[in-house]
């Protein structure tokens, strides 16, 4: 297993749609395995493939649920279903491993609900309602689509977010990546 570098906000893998995965390969084990490794190294709640620049339809996931249980797993050509109000908490920050050190209010729906498959080619069903678990499959999910969470922001938010991945000078340096093994997100 390695540990990949990951997209940063403004790498042209985080704005484009996904391919479904057709077969699981040695070459996607390899991916999912090393997407493992690269979310551990990172601390992460979730990782999906184009955070690693790959476009395969697939996000992993470690994270608590609404009762605090940690949940990991692997999810293929995952299908999200949302439920419950939508919610924005301004005491609840939600990150992302790419845009590195931020956080903002981000409404989501309480509850979602993801179906696809794993690595065996077995249905999996992931749900959660309330936990940080609920709120990863729909990031996730969003990373798939080709949409960041700045994107689900309020104006003034979404505003002060990119003020901030500006003052960063991730561009302006032509940073794309970082490494989670070199330095910690917030230090990016």
């Amino acid at each position: 297993m390695t540990v990949r570098p990951i997209t940063i906000v403004g790498h042209r893998a985080l704005a484009q749609r996904t391919r479904r995965v057709r077969e699981v390969t040695d070459e996607l084990r390899t991916l999912v395995a090393d997407m493992f490794e690269t979310n551990d190294a990172a601390s992460g709640a979730g990782l999906a493939a184009p955070q690693v620049g790959s476009r395969w339809r697939l996000f992993v996931y470690s994270c608590p649920d609404a009762e605090g249980t940690l949940r990991r797993g692997v999810v293929i050509n995952p299908v999200l279903e949302r439920f419950g109000g939508l919610e924005l908490d301004e005491e609840t920050l939600e990150g992302c491993l790419s845009v590195p050190g931020e956080g903002f209010p981000t409404a989501r729906h309480r509850g979602a609900r993801v179906t696809g498959t794993d690595l065996e080619g077995n249905e999996v069903v992931v749900e959660d309602e309330g936990g940080v678990l609920a709120r990863a499959l729909q990031h996730e999910v969003d990373h798939l689509e080709g949409s960041l969470y700045l994107d689900r922001l309020t104006p003034a938010r979404r505003r002060e977010a990119l003020d901030a991945v500006r003052d960063r000078g991730w561009r302006a340096d032509g940073i794309l990546t970082w490494d989670p093994r070199e330095i910690e997100a917030a230090e990016v």
